[in-house]
């Protein structure tokens, strides 16, 4: 029986392994996600002193880039898999004058209490265990301090998975936790009050060639297609 914890069909290895992948590029789809997670910071009145973005380059380097101008005065932990290639897209060169000048950045797990907001756009869905990571995303923040995440739901890819069903295939990815569990676990983990926020994105391809290419970068894939 599977864990509630957990989503019921993601394989920790798997997890693991796509989390140590190096990537070419952040999705447009996680920018996108990110851009309209921006949008609710515009009623958050807190400015913190620190904050920490878990896995930059995944979430999105646009998006990153534009906390750190929104937040030009505080000081930012990057919390990343592959430490080389993040730093590398989101240092500012030795040369600049922003590096010397800009606020304190530092490379990994922020201490307990450290900060002042975490985020983490497109991440929690392919976490093996994302019980585990949201008690990590409280104890990096301080008393008062927020958590913005954003995750695919249990809706994404329906019609994908309804094709799969009827050809007889295996599941185009694994089942996506549902908002209301991850609300639980939000309050287990000690996060009073959270807010639950659901929007349905419709994406179209001029391809199904197009499409599995795309999943397959999302750490999915798709039967049946020829690439």
């Amino acid at each position: 029986m599977s864990s509630p914890n957990k989503p019921p069909t993601l394989d920790p290895v798997a997890a693991a392994r796509w989390a140590a992948r190096a990537l070419p590029a952040s999705a447009w789809l996680h920018e996108e996600v990110a851009r309209r997670m921006q949008e609710r910071l515009d009623v958050i009145r807190l400015q913190p002193r620190a904050w920490a973005d878990w896995e930059p380059l995944r979430g999105g380097l646009q998006a990153h880039q534009a906390l750190r101008a929104r937040y030009p005065r505080s000081a930012l932990w990057q919390v990343v898999e592959v430490a080389r290639e993040a730093q590398a897209l989101t240092r500012a060169p030795w040369w600049s004058p922003a590096r010397w000048r800009g606020p304190v950045v530092h490379d990994g797990l922020p201490p307990d209490g450290a900060v002042d907001m975490v985020w983490a756009n497109m991440l929690l869905h392919m976490v093996a265990e994302p019980q585990a990571l949201i008690a990590r995303w409280h104890r990096a923040l301080a008393v008062d301090g927020f958590l913005m995440f954003s995750c695919l739901g249990p809706d994404t890819l329906r019609e994908l998975r309804d094709l799969h069903g009827r050809m007889g295939w295996p599941a185009p990815a694994h089942e996506f936790t549902d908002m209301h569990d991850l609300g639980d676990m939000l309050v287990h983990a000690g996060f009073a009050e959270p807010v639950m926020d659901m929007e349905r994105l419709t994406l179209t391809f001029e391809t199904p060639q197009r499409l599995a290419q795309e999943l397959r970068h999302r750490g999915m894939a798709v039967l049946g297609i020829e690439t």
